[in-house]
C-alpha cells in the first residue's frame, strides 16, 4: 500500500515538473547570459520576480483574457500588441508567431520582453509585476543561483 502512494505522489510531481517549469536559478543563468541584468535598469531579481508572479516559471502558460486576446509564455507576453496568435488582432510589435513565446529556449520571448521594457512603462506593462515587485526588495530571488 505504501508503495503505491509512492508512486502515485512521485507520479504527479512528474507531471507538475513535466519540462514545461524553468528552474529559479536556470532561468537566471540564461536572463544573465542574454544581458538582461540592468537592462533598462532592472535587476535579475526584478526579472524572476516577473517571471514569478506572471506565470509561475511556467515556459509554457497561455491565458485567455477577458478582451480576446491571449497571453504566451514565461512573462505573459499578449497577443494584442506584442505576437501574433492566429486568434485575435494584433499588432505583432515584436514580429513573432505567439507559439515561438512557449519555446524552451526562450530567445523570443527574451527578445520581445526586451522590446515592451524598452518601450513606455518599461515593466510597468506588466500588472502583475506593479503589484508583487515594484518597490520591494527582490535580492531573495538570486540565493543559491550561482552564474558563472
Amino acid at each position: 500500500m505504501l508503495k503505491a502512494l509512492f508512486i502515485c505522489v512521485a507520479s504527479c510531481l512528474l507531471v507538475v515538473n513535466d519540462g514545461n517549469i524553468i528552474h529559479r536559478c536556470t532561468l537566471a543563468k540564461i536572463l544573465y547570459e542574454e544581458d538582461l541584468d540592468g537592462f533598462e535598469g532592472y535587476s535579475l531579481p526584478d526579472w524572476l520576480c516577473l517571471a514569478f508572479v506572471e506565470s509561475n516559471f511556467n515556459i509554457s502558460k497561455v491565458n485567455e483574457n477577458v478582451d480576446g486576446s491571449f497571453d504566451y509564455g514565461i512573462f505573459q507576453i499578449n497577443s494584442r500588441y506584442w505576437c501574433y496568435d492566429y486568434q485575435s488582432h494584433s499588432e505583432n510589435f515584436c514580429h513573432v508567431d505567439c507559439q515561438e513565446l512557449l519555446s524552451p529556449n526562450l530567445i523570443s520571448t527574451i527578445h520581445c520582453a526586451k522590446k515592451i521594457v524598452s518601450g513606455s512603462g518599461g515593466m510597468k506593462n506588466w500588472v502583475e509585476w506593479k503589484l508583487h515587485c515594484l518597490g520591494r526588495p527582490l535580492s531573495y530571488w538570486m540565493t543559491g543561483c550561482h552564474l558563472g
